[in-house]
């Protein structure tokens, strides 16, 4: 064997080991958001947000469309899998969800949704503020009757919060601005959701909250007025990121024995994009669902083109990214974020 190629097995066997031992250990995890992280809450509400149907999920194990948009698992799964709690995050709005999953965490986000209630709303989906003021305290008073309030203080305690959201309402001022409303004073409103969100979440006792920014802007056709990301839509993405960083910095101080950690999604995938051949993918601009086509949601189906390797294409559909790339900024998560909370349960 080529000793140097051994030398650098070695060395990355110890960065894994390394990355591993500075995980901290949580008691359970709680999702909130939109599709970044949605697995499958919106299959059980009226809205035509949905992925339930194939070709959604060719490369989950089974082959099964769950409801999550991408060919397979999410972020959320694999950080999950990493702090060993389960392999996949339940959706909390699943009727047979057994009992036994709630005390080591569900998912409450919902494609399409955003920070802000205006998000989404024409398309019936559920917004964060419905998703923490309504389904969260319902999951809390379903856990208390399984474990008792004492054990439900100290998951909650011990849970680490990790939220996806954003996007969607970036999307909804390119789309249908508000009248009188700067783009500084719409993300000004957002943050300021942002805040009422964590603050509520806190009062229920969560105290591990890793809130992720958003990624670049892009609009494909048939939802904005352009294809592609634009430079003005990446400069509002850069001074988003840096408002939700300065909420954290500033809400900190105030929250005593909480830990609010930034998300950073924009840099893995903005690197993993601009060097996608080089890590064997096809560019962002080709999605495999449609091959090129702007599928999405109802319209990605078995009537449009599909290619039959997603695990070399970048994106999956028109907006979201394939398991490949899903796996790649949660491995970047796990590097960066997880171990900021240097805590034990």
């Amino acid at each position: 064997m080529d000793p140097s190629f051994f030398m650098l097995c070695l060395l990355n066997l110890l960065n894994i080991m390394l990355t591993c031992n500075a995980l901290p250990k949580f008691s359970s995890v709680l999702i909130f958001g939109d599709s970044l992280s949605d697995t499958g809450n919106n299959n059980f509400i009226s809205t035509i947000v949905k992925a339930n149907h194939t070709p959604y999920g060719v490369s989950f194990p089974g082959g099964i469309p769950t409801g999550r948009f991408s060919d397979g698992k999410l972020m959320s799964d694999f950080l999950a899998d990493a702090l060993s709690l389960k392999q996949l995050v339940p959706p909390f709005l699943d009727p047979n969800l057994p009992p036994s999953e709630l005390s080591t965490g569900v998912c409450f986000a919902s494609a399409g949704s955003g920070y802000g209630d205006r998000t989404g709303a024409t398309w019936n989906v559920i917004p964060v503020t419905k998703q923490y003021q309504k389904y969260f305290k319902k999951y809390k008073q379903r856990l208390v009757t399984i474990v008792g309030e004492k054990k439900v203080s100290h998951i909650l305690k011990n849970s680490l919060v990790f939220s996806t959201a954003g996007s969607n309402d970036m999307f909804q001022f390119y789309t249908n601005p508000m009248p009188h409303k700067s783009m500084h004073q719409y993300q000004n409103a957002i943050i300021s959701d942002i805040e009422k969100f964590i603050k509520s979440l806190y009062k229920e006792g969560c105290r591990n909250m890793a809130i992720a920014g958003i990624p670049l802007i892009c609009v494909p056709p048939g939802v904005g007025a352009e294809l592609g990301c634009s430079n003005d839509k990446n400069s509002d993405s850069n001074v988003y990121n840096s408002k939700l960083q300065a909420l954290l910095t500033r809400l900190q101080p105030s929250l005593p024995g909480s830990k609010l950690v930034y998300a950073d999604i924009l840099t893995p995938l903005g690197e993993l994009a601009a060097s996608s051949i080089a890590h064997g993918l096809h560019p962002p601009n080709i999605n495999c669902c449609g091959m090129g086509i702007p599928a999405v949601g109802p319209t990605c189906n078995i009537s449009v083109p599909t290619c039959p390797n997603p695990q070399n294409y970048f994106m999956w559909d028109a907006i979201h990214p394939t398991q490949v790339v899903y796996r790649y900024v949660a491995d970047y998560l796990i590097r960066t974020v997880l171990p900021q909370f240097n805590r034990t349960a």
